[in-house]
């Protein structure tokens, strides 16, 4: 199986989750943190879960699946223990040609979930193809301890820098030369070190002036 990799937007779009012990827990937090509106189909659920929906985050069809479940949403999990349950959820899924996911089970899904870093908006991805969950989780830690919290000042940095170069008027690619430079002075090490001035010299420098690291974070902190 050769997978298609793509990152999906799934804000205010609606989603379920069939099964509320750990396995679902993991999934509808991870579905929440990205916008989705949750629902989540379970006779029972985790203390987590039942915060969730008692803060009107998620919410919870508290009975066992049916298929009418599946109405209107864009995107299922399947995460139970009961296999003929989860095989059910895949086969109604795919009927409805919905996006489906079955916890541990790749041959019944049609897409899987990586093993994810996420530092802000740095999204680091890492399957095997359902090959080998337990090394993608072990890779995942060591890509963690390598890319830490200043990648995620790092990009908001980069993205005020890049929004005032857009409202210019040059083209785009004019300022790739410009990003490359920051990148390559140390840019991300500089943040890391927090070693403040040499950062403001590096982008008095490459951009000009008007361009310091504390109104760029102060402008971050606005968006």
């Amino acid at each position: 199986m050769k997978y298609y990799p793509v990152n999906l937007d799934i804000e205010n779009r609606d989603c379920l989750v069939v099964g509320g012990g750990q396995v679902g827990t993991r999934k509808v937090a991870t579905l929440v943190d990205c916008g989705a509106r949750v629902t989540l189909v379970s006779p029972e659920a985790t203390l987590a879960l039942k915060a969730l929906a008692d803060t009107g985050r998620i919410a919870w069809r508290q009975r066992p699946y049916i298929e009418k479940d599946l109405d209107g949403m864009f995107l299922v999990i399947g995460a139970t223990s009961d296999e003929p349950l989860n095989r059910r959820v895949h086969a109604d899924a795919q009927r409805q040609n919905l996006l489906c996911n079955i916890a541990d089970r790749p041959e019944i899904c049609n897409f899987i979930l990586p093993a994810v870093i996420r530092r802000g908006d740095l999204l680091i991805a890492v399957s095997t193809s359902g090959k080998s969950p337990a090394f993608a989780k072990r890779l995942r830690k060591s890509l963690e301890r390598q890319f830490g919290t200043e990648y995620e000042t790092f990009l908001q940095v980069m993205g005020i820098i890049r929004a005032r170069l857009l409202a210019q008027a040059h083209a785009p690619e004019v300022h790739k030369p410009l990003f490359e430079q920051l990148i390559d002075g140390g840019l991300v090490d500089l943040i890391r070190m927090a070693r403040t001035a040499e950062i403001d010299a590096l982008l008095a420098r490459t951009l000009g002036e008007g361009f310091t690291f504390a109104d760029l974070m102060a402008e971050a902190g606005t968006r």
